[in-house]
C-alpha cells in the first residue's frame, strides 16, 4: 500500500535519522492510514532523548510541553508534531497513571505500553510497518483488542475502558470478547478517573456517526449506569401511547442518530426525554401522558451536565433546548414564532428545529414533519426581512423614553414591553414617531 505521509512529518523523521537516531510515525496516524482515513495529526516516536530531540531541532521552534514524559513539540508552518522518546511505564498504583515513566532505546517497549493493538503500530520508510501485536489483523477483523491481558491493561488505566467503547463507536468495530468482558468487570472503577477525562471520551462517543452504538456499548458494559445513571430509567420504559412505537430509551437513541454531530444538539437529543419516567400518568383510556416532562427533564439535564463539569454555556443551551422542545406541538402563529425566536436566539432556534424534526420522525412510522419545515421557513423569512421580535430591534430605546420625561426603573421596561407587543401585532408601527405617539397616548409622563 501507499503511505502518503506529509512532507513536514517526513522531514522530522529524516532529520532524526540524519543525526543517528530512529523515528517512526506511531499510533492513531498509522491506524488511520491503514484503514484509508485522513489522520487528524501525526505523532513520532524516537530513541532520541528529550534533550537530544531539542538539539536536533534547535533551528526549529520547539515547545517543552510534556518534556518530563519525553515529549517535545516541533513547530513547523505546515503543522505541529509531537516527538516522544520511546517509553516504558513503571508500576501503575492508582488505576490512572504509572508511578514513573522510563525512557527506552527499544521501540518494542514503547509499543507494548499502548492500549489497543490497532494503536500499537509504527512505521517509517526504512523499516516499513512494525506490528508486534497484530494490529493490522485486528483492523481487518474490525475489532478492538487490548495489547496483552485486557484485565492488566484496564487496571493500569480505567479510562481505557471508555476509550475502547469510543474507538468501537467511532470506527464501527466490535470489541473482542475477552476485552469486552474485562470492560464489564472493571467498569465500576471508572470513577477513579477524573470526571473531565470521562466527559471528553463520552462527548467523543456522542459525536460519532452512529452514537447509539456507543451508548448501547456503555449500557451493555455497565458504564452507562455509572456515568449517566439517570438515563437507565428510560430503558424498556413503556410510553403507553399510540403516538410512540418505541420505549423511551429506543426513542432517545433514534433521535440521537438522526441529529447532526453538534455537541449541544446531540446532548439535547440524548437527554430531551429524560424527564418522562418521572412524569407518567395514565388516563381512563389507558393512554400515557407526560405533563411537564420538558421542564423536569431540563432540570435533570442541568444536574447531569454540572456533574460532568460542562461549561456554563453548554449547560444553559442544552437545558433551554430541552425546556422548549415540546413547542413543536404548539400551534404558533406569527407572534408566537417571534416570541420563541426572541427566547431561543437566531442560532439556537434552528438547533431546536433540528431536534424537533428528529424527535417527530422517531415517534412512529406515520410521523409527518411538514408543519416543522413550514415553521422553519417562516422563521427564516422573519430573520431575512429583519422583522422585530425583541426589544433591542425597536426604533426607540430606554434612553429615548427617559428623554420623554419618564423616570428610570421598572416603568421604562413596562413601556418597552408594551411597544414590543404592539409591534409584534403590527410590524408597521416600528417607526420612532409612531412609537412616541403610542407612549404619549398610553402612559403618563413623570412629573
Amino acid at each position: 500500500m501507499e503511505w502518503n505521509i506529509p512532507e513536514y512529518v517526513d522531514r522530522i523523521i529524516d532529520k532524526l535519522e540524519a543525526n543517528g537516531y530512529s523515528g517512526y510515525i506511531v499510533g492513531g496516524s498509522v491506524r488511520d492510514i491503514l484503514i484509508g482515513r485522513e489522520p487528524s495529526d501525526f505523532d513520532i516516536t524516537t530513541d532520541a532523548l528529550p534533550d537530544e530531540i531539542e538539539e536536533v531541532f534547535k533551528e526549529y521552534k520547539t515547545l517543552e510541553v510534556g518534556k518530563q514524559f519525553g515529549t517535545i513539540v516541533v513547530v513547523q508552518e505546515e503543522g505541529i508534531v509531537e516527538v516522544t522518546t520511546f517509553r516504558a511505564d513503571g508500576e501503575y498504583v492508582d488505576g490512572r497513571r504509572p508511578e514513573r515513566v522510563y525512557f527506552s532505546k527499544n521501540i518494542i517497549d514503547d509499543l507494548s505500553r499502548r492500549d489497543f493493538t490497532i494503536n500499537s503500530m509504527a512505521y517509517n520508510k526504512k523499516a516499513g510497518l512494525i506490528d508486534y501485536f497484530q494490529g493490522k489483523e485486528d483492523l481487518k477483523k474490525r475489532q478492538i483488542k487490548t495489547v496483552g491481558d485486557p484485565k492488566e491493561r484496564f487496571s493500569e488505566d480505567y479510562l481505557r475502558i471508555m476509550r475502547a467503547l469510543r474507538f468501537a463507536s467511532q470506527l464501527e468495530f466490535s470489541i473482542e470478547e475477552s476485552t469486552f468482558q474485562a470492560c464489564k468487570l472493571y467498569s465500576e472503577y471508572i470513577l477513579n478517573i477524573s470526571i473531565e477525562r470521562i466527559r471528553e471520551e463520552f462527548f467523543k462517543i456522542l459525536l460519532c456517526k452512529t452514537p447509539s452504538n456507543g451508548i448501547r456499548l456503555m449500557k451493555d458494559t455497565g458504564m452507562l449506569s455509572i456515568v449517566l445513571p439517570e438515563i437507565m430509567d428510560t430503558v424498556r420504559f413503556n410510553q403507553h401511547t399510540p403516538h410512540h412505537d418505541k420505549d423511551v430509551f429506543e426513542h432517545i437513541l433514534c433521535v440521537l442518530d438522526n441529529t447532526d454531530p453538534i455537541l449541544e444538539l446531540r446532548l439535547t437529543a440524548l437527554l430531551h426525554d429524560i424527564g418522562k419516567p418521572h412524569t407518567l400518568t395514565i388516563d381512563e383510556n389507558g393512554i400515557g401522558h407526560f405533563y411537564n416532562h420538558d421542564k423536569v427533564g431540563a432540570k435533570i439535564a442541568e444536574k447531569i451536565l454540572k456533574r460532568l463539569k460542562a461549561s456554563n454555556e453548554l449547560i444553559e443551551t442544552v437545558s433551554l433546548l430541552i425546556y422548549k422542545h415540546m413547542t413543536q406541538h404548539d400551534n404558533l402563529g406569527e407572534k408566537g414564532l417571534k416570541r420563541l425566536l426572541a427566547i431561543m436566539g437566531e442560532e439556537r432556534i434552528f438547533t431546536l428545529l433540528e431536534l424537533n424534526k428528529a424527535d417527530r420522525l422517531c415517534s412512529n412510522k406515520d410521523a409527518n414533519i411538514q408543519d416543522l419545515i413550514e415553521r422553519e421557513e417562516k422563521i427564516k423569512r422573519i430573520i431575512e426581512n429583519k422583522e422585530v421580535y425583541e426589544k433591542k430591534q425597536l426604533t426607540i430605546n430606554g434612553h429615548d423614553v427617559i428623554k420623554l420625561g419618564y423616570k428610570e426603573g421598572k416603568k421604562i421596561g413596562e413601556i418597552l414591553n408594551y411597544l414590543l407587543e404592539k409591534v409584534l401585532e403590527n410590524p408597521e408601527l416600528n417607526d420612532k414617531e409612531k412609537l412616541i405617539e403610542i407612549i404619549k397616548e398610553k402612559f403618563k409622563a413623570s412629573e
